[in-house]
């Protein structure tokens, strides 16, 4: 019996996913490692999932896609949790914040997140990562903003103290959101704000992948008591 790990999101991720999945298959973390995208709803995906398949979403946190949709298309997976919610991409946004700005007390940064206004999990998953920044970065402050939700992106220059700032977009890939509305909602044109990449193909990236599909396998072994699969928003 063989297993398949496959990383699943929408069609902008696709080539941030390949990129993980070719260090993944180098890691020989499954035996298969597959990649699936779509462009609206998780329906379009084309891919024959049996119990030997552990999905991992390709989002930032629990959504409708990740909660509904994916697990509706693929009922046969194993689902785990969207890798942006492991501890270890707070690490890769960290180091996209400093790839800008370096830390100190002068120096404060904005998590910027998409947000979900029927869903808690989205502001909560960035606010755990937001804790852990203050924390362990030495930045004079750390806060979070949303496009969805309050406190708004556009907010952001207005609510930063410090005389350095960084915007770090909490999104696993570049897409429309992190090259014009947020670009635009932020005013970067007016300076004074720096912008940081996305999580993209940060190596931290993968470990947090790597690390959802052993916690899958822990749960399945017995020796886990937290379960990854996806879940209505609750946990």
């Amino acid at each position: 019996m063989t297993d398949t790990l496959l990383l699943v999101g929408r069609e902008h991720t696709r080539e941030t996913a390949k990129r993980h999945a070719a260090r993944l298959r180098d890691r020989g973390v499954a035996d298969r490692v597959r990649v699936g995208t779509y462009d609206r709803e998780p329906s379009e995906l084309d891919f024959e999932a049996d119990a030997d398949t552990y999905v991992v979403p390709m989002a930032v946190a629990p959504d409708r896609d990740t909660t509904r949709g994916i697990p509706g298309a693929l009922p046969a997976a194993r689902h785990c949790e969207p890798v942006g919610t492991s501890a270890a991409v707070t690490r890769a946004l960290a180091d996209r914040a400093r790839e800008t700005v370096d830390p100190g007390e002068d120096a404060s940064v904005a998590l910027v997140a998409f947000g979900d206004t029927s869903m808690d999990d989205a502001r909560r998953t960035a606010e755990k990562h937001a804790a852990r920044l203050r924390e362990n970065t030495g930045y004079g402050e750390v806060t979070t903003a949303y496009l969805l939700q309050n406190p708004a992106a556009e907010c952001v220059r207005y609510n930063l103290g410090g005389e350095r700032a960084v915007a770090v977009p909490f999104f696993v890939a570049p897409c429309e959101e992190t090259e014009e509305a947020l670009p635009e909602k932020l005013e970067l044109d007016r300076g004074g704000l720096a912008y940081a990449d996305p999580l993209g193909d940060h190596e931290a990236v993968t470990d947090a992948i790597e690390a959802e599909l052993s916690k899958a396998r822990a749960i399945e072994a017995g020796t886990a008591a937290v379960q990854p699969v996806a879940t209505d928003g609750g946990n």
